[in-house]
């Protein structure tokens, strides 16, 4: 059943969590009158609501990289990998000697 969804169900969780409590929090924000003792709490039900669907954005994020497929190993790649392993050490050594010599 859940399948599609495989790894990082936890964040998955958080993020569709998250989104329920601020579109919640929102909608009764903007279309309940919550008015107290002459004081109206929409506007902080308004911004309480935008708060937990940006957090929702670091489980989806979470859940999204978490997902991510295919990342191939060196012997999949074969000799065009140690040949950018290579490159990636060459680069960083002349970046470090640069930073140790200015």
């Amino acid at each position: 059943m859940c399948g599609g969804l495989s790894h990082c169900k936890i964040a998955l969780v958080f993020a569709v969590i998250m989104d329920l409590l601020g579109g919640s929090a929102l909608l009764i924000g903007v279309f309940a009158p919550l008015e107290i003792q002459g004081r109206d709490f929409g506007d902080l039900l308004v911004y309480t609501g935008a708060l937990f669907v940006v957090t929702s954005l670091a489980g989806w994020v979470l859940w999204y990289s978490g997902n991510i497929e295919g990342l191939s190993s060196k012997k999949e790649l074969g000799h065009i990998g140690s040949a950018v392993d290579r490159l990636a050490r060459n680069l960083s050594r002349k970046i470090r000697s640069y930073r140790t010599h200015h």
